[in-house]
Parts: structure tokens; sequence; C-alpha cells
């Protein structure tokens, strides 16, 4: 895995390509989401459930973007970081930094821990 994968694996999150994403992962992999009742968010194991956690993701917010990423890889490890920007239903905004911690084996991602700051909804613009 080089920089330039997590580039396209962005690049891929961005067009909304759920089997251009997931050709990232390996088969045992592991996807700690940013909010959930637990200490470690809200976890999706295997290639299914986190497509469906993705994909969910751009089914609530149908211009969810991951912009400004960037990217490092050192061995087994990698950061990305970036600006998510989505809108909801009820028109609220959400705009954060935020970032990925990746755990790696053989070219795929076999563990994803996202993170992303605690920041209040942008409220919908008012309706004239």
């Amino acid at each position: 895995m080089t920089t330039e994968d997590l580039a396209r694996l962005f690049d891929a999150f961005n067009r909304h390509d759920i089997d251009g994403v997931m050709a990232f992962f390996a088969e045992d992999c592991v996807f700690n989401a940013i909010g959930g009742p637990e200490v470690y968010g809200t976890r999706f194991e295997g290639p299914g459930p986190i497509a469906a956690a993705f994909s969910g993701v751009w089914k609530a917010m149908p211009d969810a973007s991951w912009d400004h990423h960037s990217h490092l890889v050192h061995g087994d490890r990698a950061v990305s970081e970036w600006t998510f920007s989505g809108t909801n239903a009820d028109g609220s905004r959400v705009e954060a930094e935020g970032c990925d911690l990746f755990t790696l084996r053989d070219g795929k991602i076999i563990g994803k821990q996202a993170f992303r700051k605690n920041r209040p909804l942008i409220p919908a613009p008012a309706k004239s």
C-alpha cells in the first residue's frame, strides 16, 4: 500500500464507488466508525458490513466528500487526513477535519479507525 493507493481510495470514496473502495480492503478487515456506544465507536467486521456502512453514509448524505486528503504510509501503518463535508436530509451540514488510522497487510487494509472533530452541525439555510 502506497500514498498513491490511499489517494485512489479516497477518490473512490468521493465518487461513492463502493466496489472501488472495497478493492482496497482485505477479507478480514475491521472498520471502527467515528461514533457509537463503545470506546472504539461502532465496529464493522468483514467486507459486507463495511460496504453497507460506507454506502449508508452516501445514502444519508448524497454529497458526502472527503476533501483535502493527504496520506502517510510507514510499514504496516498508514494515516490519512481529510476534511469531511456532507448535507443531512434536513439540510443541516457537517464540515469537520478528521483522520483515519490504517493497519495494512499484503497491500490491503485490515483495520480502519476513523476520527472526526466533534463539531456542531451547520444549520440548514432559512426558508424564504
